[in-house]
């Protein structure tokens, strides 16, 4: 029952059906380092279903020399106390942009997709896990714009958060979710700008806590999404270290 659960609450969010569900297994050595330093398949295997696949735009193993996308993503031994994954999504998993109810809504259901809107010409997912609280799962991606189409999507979130605050349903592949109490919320980034939101996502008599931030580097957009998979319904925050890490690779490859 834990695993159907499990996999409900994950299906709300599709990005974070990377391995990040898999990945946020309390498992660890004596020590309390990860025992497989290089974040191997088999390691991350732990969501229901999750194949050795490659996430959106991204790689099984990231590249240094690769487009800046690439670059920037994170990799497995960025950020100590978490499993980092490129694993594809659970094979149940819908693909694609939901489509919201209002049209006002729209660009809060888009950053709930593969991509964070229509116009990035490059995603790279991330699945992060942590070691250290049970069950917290984030996903991380990377998108590169024209720096116009990345302003202007920061732009529409903004506006998009307080026009949505009694909430919206989105559906990809027939699947239908709702996100209620659409909140915004402080949180600190070092990006060019950002904007930040907390919502409630509920489908098949579950719901989820769900935090989302979304920065803007110059050309370049971080989305980073958190919930809990062991307790849907406690709130939940984005690790202010996954973001720092996350904008100083984009800073760098930048």
């Amino acid at each position: 029952m834990r695993m159907k659960v499990r996999a409900t609450v994950v299906a709300l969010v599709p990005a974070l059906l990377l391995a990040a569900a898999g990945c946020s297994s309390t498992d660890t050595s004596p020590t309390g380092k990860d025992p497989d330093p290089k974040g191997s398949a088999s390691h991350a295997s732990g969501a229901p279903g999750a194949p050795a696949a490659t996430a959106t735009g991204g790689s099984a193993t990231p590249k240094t020399g690769g487009s800046k996308a690439e670059r920037s993503a994170l990799e497995q031994g960025d950020l100590p106390g978490y499993q980092v994954s490129a694993e594809g999504k659970n094979p149940g998993a819908p693909d694609g942009q939901p489509q919201a109810d209002k049209k006002a809504c729209q660009p809060l259901a888009d950053i709930m997709g593969d991509k964070p809107d229509p116009a990035a010409r490059e995603t790279v997912n991330r699945g992060i896990g942590s070691q250290k609280q049970v069950g917290l799962a984030v996903s991380a991606s990377v998108s590169t714009y024209a720096e116009s189409d990345a302003k202007a999507l920061i732009a529409r979130l903004k506006a998009a958060v307080p026009a949505c605050a009694t909430g919206f349903t989105a559906t990809v592949e027939k699947q239908s979710g709702t996100y209620r109490e659409v909140r915004a919320a402080d949180y600190r980034t070092t990006g060019d700008e950002s904007v930040s939101w907390t919502t409630t996502a509920a489908a098949q008599g579950v719901s989820a806590q769900v935090h989302l931030v979304v920065v803007r580097e110059g050309d370049t957009i971080v989305r980073l999404m958190s919930l809990n998979v062991a307790a849907a319904e406690q709130k939940t925050q984005v690790p202010q270290e996954v973001a720092d890490k996350q904008l100083e690779k984009v800073q760098r490859a930048g």
